[in-house]
């Protein structure tokens, strides 16, 4: 082989190196094949919104105990769908108490809400952002993202999309003592310190605040009989159901409707493969 047609070989060789490293054009969204969607990103291309296959329903009525912030979500969601003005929501409270029952957008994607917000800006559907379990550290680079896209930028929002999130922190970052350390008195009035101020400023940005509380014993053992009866259960309502119930519970050391969702299933299926012998 000549020193020429080595020299092509090697370029050929280094060239398609190169391309597997390059971003790699995204893959169009097939708008049609679902009613949720996730934003995914590989180290080796682009981000690209993909259908979620098979989404997680749940109906409302199955929501027991969260009567008043149900009505709260659905009034601003409805008016956000029928075209009026609406709310960026923040969800936020007790563990598993039905904050989060759309295109899904993981925490460490928030750096691509701009990208995605335009992706999604010519469009004629109407678009809810979700993101679950937000909470950030200092300096994480998704905080300014999503201060951006709620409200700050030169550049609007699109008004085709809002943000749901839900945190288990009601100002979304973590608060520490020494913090209160930068309070000032000013007269009779109380003045929090520029750490605080920034805190507070992201959490601000949302125009609807949802909070959602701990079950108590009644609640829950209502929430375990919507679910035994979802599943078909025999005695959904019977003393041993409910004796069952409490003792799962303080096994997981937690009265919600996600624990009472998992006694459920597991209280049915057993009752199903008892009946079955």
């Amino acid at each position: 082989m000549s020193d020429a047609a080595k020299l092509i070989k090697q370029a050929e060789a280094l060239v398609s190196r190169l391309e597997r490293l390059l971003p790699q054009e995204s893959t169009p969204t097939d708008w049609t094949a679902s009613i949720a969607f996730r934003w995914r990103k590989k180290a080796s291309a682009s981000g690209h919104i993909e259908p979620v296959r098979h989404v997680h329903k749940i109906a409302l009525r199955d929501l027991q105990g969260v009567d008043t912030q149900k009505v709260l979500v659905e009034q601003n969601t409805r008016q956000f769908v029928d075209g009026y003005p609406a709310n960026n929501v923040l969800l936020t409270g007790a563990r598993g108490t039905g904050k989060s029952s759309l295109i899904e957008v993981e925490k460490q994607d928030l750096v691509d809400l701009s990208d995605i917000v335009d992706r999604i800006a010519g469009r004629k559907e109407r678009f809810i952002l979700y993101c679950d379990d937000l909470s950030f550290e200092s300096g994480e680079g998704g905080y300014k993202a999503l201060k951006v896209v709620l409200d700050g930028s030169i550049a609007a929002a699109t008004d085709n999309c809002l943000i749901y999130a839900t945190s288990n922190r009601r100002h979304l970052m973590p608060e520490y003592m020494q913090e209160n350390l930068e309070y000032k008195h000013v007269g009779e009035e109380i003045h929090p310190g520029e750490t605080s101020e920034e805190k507070v400023s992201l959490s601000e940005r949302f125009g609807l605040w949802v909070s959602f509380y701990p079950f108590d014993q009644d609640d829950y053992l209502k929430i375990v009989a919507v679910w035994l009866e979802h599943f078909k259960a025999p005695g959904a309502r019977s003393a041993e159901a409910q004796r069952a119930a409490l003792q799962w519970s303080l096994q997981r050391g937690s009265r919600s409707g996600r624990v009472a969702w998992q006694f459920a299933r597991d209280w049915a299926g057993k009752a199903k493969l008892k009946a079955r012998g």
